[in-house]
């Protein structure tokens, strides 16, 4: 039995592991008696004893507790976006290359992606490292996301029956263009300068789709939609999680088609002039809680996909 400490597990990504791992045979839920559950000390002992400790708390707790644990004791993955530009910190998207994976596996701390990051990465990187894209290419990307994403203060604004009548309708957020997700694509994918990037918070409980817009015919060697779509199932070959679709196989997309799994489908639309690249997935699947736990399998040396839901 693995021992798995789940440090903050009343938040959404935490609550979505417990449901998760409870159902696993292979899985020990260890926790903290009710009086020791806010002491810092007690929860870096226990991470310590722990084979596996899930952080699923904000920035600053997650930096105190990690201080608290130095560099070697405990596994941890970590949620918060506190080291996901950490050297420390293994970054948990393992279908990025074969180092990511192996990164991953070896780890004793990993950064858990973002859930736009996610999205972003996983339309960007590829082209990045086929060279479609260079890395000082001007990127931008719309993201439009469930509102659970906001925790569950922004879950009972959105819920509450005599809401506010602009809860009704889709709502572009950190417009100042300083959204915390965004030094996490830059770092990651290597970009020379920092994307334009507005996310939008929809009128519905989970899911997501990240955007990326190209000029095909401006880009080297101008490639098709078949083109890219080849690119994206080579890169994401044999991967349990990520699906490749079909060039514009929908009329309308459901930014919630994948709520409550733990996929991720890239796919194109548009023609061979002008595209726009799509990465679907729940934010809380994929973009946050099923990619800690596909880590944590692999940290394992597990399936990926273990005990996640794939459809």
């Amino acid at each position: 039995m693995t021992k798995v400490f789940i440090n903050g597990s009343n938040g959404t990504t935490g609550l979505r592991i417990v449901d998760r791992l409870s159902a696993r045979a292979d899985i020990e839920l260890v926790s903290l008696p009710e009086a020791q559950r806010k002491n810092p000390q007690a929860q870096a002992e226990l991470a310590a004893q722990a084979d596996i400790t899930f952080l699923c708390l904000p920035d600053d707790a997650s930096r105190e507790l990690i201080d608290l644990l130095g560099d070697q004791a405990g596994r941890v993955l970590d949620t918060s976006t506190a080291f996901r530009t950490d050297a420390r910190f293994a970054y948990g998207f393992p279908e990025l290359s074969g180092a990511h994976e192996a990164a991953v596996k070896s780890a004793n701390r990993v950064a858990v992606p973002g859930c736009h990051a996610s999205g972003a990465i996983a339309l960007l990187y590829p082209l990045l490292h086929a060279g479609v894209l260079a890395a000082d290419s001007p990127i931008t990307l719309t993201s439009l996301t469930g509102y659970s994403g906001g925790g569950k203060k922004l879950i009972a604004e959105y819920e509450n029956p005599q809401r506010d009548a602009g809860l009704k309708s889709h709502r572009p957020y950190a417009v100042t263009q300083a959204h915390k997700h965004l030094p996490e694509i830059t770092h990651v994918c290597g970009l020379a300068e920092t994307p334009v990037f507005q996310p939008i918070l929809g009128d519905y409980y989970s899911g997501m789709i990240v955007s990326l817009p190209l000029h095909l015919k401006r880009l080297p060697g101008t490639p098709t939609l078949s083109d890219l779509t080849a690119l994206y199932r080579a890169h994401f070959k044999d991967q349990p999680l990520i699906t490749v679709a079909d060039a514009n196989f929908e009329p309308y997309l459901a930014a919630n088609a994948l709520a409550g799994l733990d996929t991720m489908q890239v796919f194109l639309t548009g023609n061979d002039e002008r595209s726009i690249a799509c990465a679907r997935f729940d934010n809380l699947g994929k973009g946050a809680s099923g990619a800690a736990i596909q880590c944590m399998n692999l940290m394992l040396g597990l399936p990926a996909e273990t005990g996640l839901t794939l459809g």
